[in-house]
């Protein structure tokens, strides 16, 4: 699974945190009254499960869910439209769920965006102390692979992300920059930031990583 090793990460801190705090990819989870703690746990790991398995969901998108009653709310980023629909029906038929809210965010379609996408890719995956957190191990043009230069300067990387594990998300609206994930040191947090800051054509960086083991950011 391309989310592997995030969704593992994800996991471990949803046994702990569901109920009270914000892990990864549950964001203000809430028991319903009718559920058992067993039954809300199911769901949260079969949710889990089902986004991240879906094969457009990338390092240019970031998804977090809430359970509010029988509801299930969506939110977050989708680079693609395709995406935010991809993700309302592989979670629509999970069993205890009566409804699903669908709150991800579609960015909008913009060169310029894919742009800035490319070269924080760049900064960040090619440092040497954040490479481990990229299944690619380097830059843009590798994870892409033959014709990668053609597929950036045509504006294609939101078409065609580098696909497999990568613990940091980058997220690009309007040439603002947001990162999403988990890092295992407060130090790798703080040098992924710096390298998205120092990427041409970004506006502002908002650094939403988090250290495993500490509750997620919000949207």
């Amino acid at each position: 699974m391309a989310h592997s090793k995030f969704l593992t990460i994800a996991a471990a801190a949803l046994v702990t945190f569901t109920i009270s705090a914000a892990p990864v990819l549950a964001q203000s989870t809430q028991s319903s009254s009718t559920w058992s703690q067993d039954d809300t746990v199911r769901i949260i790991q079969d949710v889990q499960k089902k986004i991240g398995g879906l094969t457009d969901y990338a390092v240019f998108d970031w998804i977090t869910f809430g359970i509010h009653g029988k509801t299930l709310v969506l939110n977050g980023y989708a680079s693609r439209p395709t995406l935010k629909d991809e993700a309302g029906r592989a979670v629509k038929g999970i069993p205890g769920i009566a409804s699903v809210e669908n709150n991800i965010e579609v960015l909008p379609n913009s060169p310029n965006d894919d742009r800035v996408r490319a070269a924080v890719y760049n900064r960040i995956y090619t440092a040497p102390s954040l490479r481990r957190y990229n299944a690619n191990q380097g830059s843009l043009g590798r994870a892409i692979g033959p014709g990668a230069g053609i597929a950036l300067a045509a504006g294609g990387v939101t078409a065609s992300p580098p696909l497999g594990y990568h613990a940091i998300h980058i997220i690009v609206k309007n040439g603002n920059v947001i990162l999403y994930g988990v890092v295992s040191n407060q130090s790798d947090a703080a040098i992924a930031g710096m390298q998205a800051n120092s990427a041409p054509g970004a506006f502002g960086i908002t650094n939403n990583i988090v250290v495993e083991g500490a509750p997620a950011k919000s949207k």
